[in-house]
């Protein structure tokens, strides 16, 4: 299992951001969270088989249409424990 913490900076608030991460993250099978941060951009943990986590960070370097990503960081994390993708509260 692939698992990273990933921080995504830009038009990234008020845009459906995390709504749509959802649902890309449970169309491809990859678990874990996103959550708005109080800086303004978005924090998110993602895991699952290394080709589908690949594939939602593709997409979450355009976003949903309204979204404008400046920058995507990248780290390695421990999977998540709970199964799914959610919604967390802000930060």
């Amino acid at each position: 299992m692939d698992a990273k913490r990933v921080r995504i900076e830009g038009r990234v608030q008020g845009v459906g951001y995390r709504d749509w991460m959802v649902a890309e993250a449970n169309r491809l099978g990859v678990q874990g969270w996103v959550r708005n941060r109080a800086d303004g951009s978005v924090e998110a943990l993602v895991a699952g088989d290394a080709a589908a986590v690949g594939a939602l960070l593709t997409a979450c370097r355009a976003g949903p249409r309204l979204a404008r990503v400046d920058v995507i960081t990248e780290e390695f994390a421990d999977p998540p424990e709970l199964p799914g993708f959610h919604r967390e509260p802000g930060r």
